[in-house]
């Protein structure tokens, strides 16, 4: 799969593509990522400005149509993709959303910054807008990365377990079960036997349990959607340990 990352700040993105999964994954073939620096698409020839002040007075700037939509017009000439503005007034980012993204064959992700974008960017290019939550930052790099990263572990061969990706919060509906490792006792707090018995089937109920038990204590929203769907809820004499 192809990222193509359009930025005012191309050095945002070394560390997260320089290291850990991101990097094994570029290395193997799985994805190809591209930074593009905005203002060489600026008509600025003196200054490379991308940004302006707004009409109409108020504070802040705002980015000007002509470099986005010439960038975009440009890196998709020859192979079409999915184009993404990150901005607060976009539809909110989730598991669900990222799975839609991981089955395109093509990002092309704009980082949002100032006051925002001209509206004429949204009339000409009809973008996919995406906020990663109800808060501003002060650019949209962190919200690119956020995107990069959740879509590409559901890709094929990124994760070194097929399962890590499957296992996740969300993506059953419900916040992710507890985890446990060695030692088996640490200050007096013992690992469930249930995980030590090699019982796989009874492994797998605790994990649902447990899975049910921390939404509804955590995320009460999410809890809500689950069981109205027809779901049965937990009995309180079966919520399990660390849930």
């Amino acid at each position: 799969m192809r990222f193509d990352i359009l930025t005012l700040f191309p050095g945002f993105f070394d560390g997260i593509l320089g290291d850990s999964i991101l990097k094994r994954a570029s290395e193997a073939g799985h994805i190809e990522v591209e930074v593009h620096n905005l203002p060489k698409w600026s008509n600025d020839p003196k200054h490379h400005k991308v940004d302006d002040r707004p009409y109409g007075g108020g504070p802040g700037m705002v980015i000007k149509p002509e470099p986005v939509v010439d960038s975009v017009e440009e890196l998709t000439a020859e192979e079409p993709a999915h184009v993404i503005l990150t901005t607060p007034v976009g539809r909110p980012y989730s598991q669900p959303v990222a799975r839609e993204l991981s089955k395109k064959e093509r990002l092309v992700i704009v980082c949002g910054h100032y006051e925002g974008f001209d509206e004429r960017i949204r009339e000409e290019l009809e973008p996919d807008e995406i906020s990663i939550g109800d808060y501003v930052m002060t650019g949209g790099e962190l919200a690119a990365m956020v995107i990069l990263d959740s879509v590409s572990r559901l890709l094929p061969g990124v994760l070194g377990d097929p399962g890590s990706s499957v296992e996740d919060s969300f993506t059953e509906e419900l916040l992710d079960h507890a985890h446990y490792t060695r030692p088996e006792e640490y200050r007096g707090r013992r690992v469930p036997e249930v995980l030590l018995s090699g019982d796989h089937a009874k492994i797998a109920e605790w994990r649902h349990l447990s899975a049910v038990e921390r939404t509804r204590s955590r995320r009460p929203d999410i809890y809500e959607r689950y069981t109205s769907g027809g779901r049965a809820k937990p009995a309180s004499t079966d919520r399990p340990n660390g849930g």
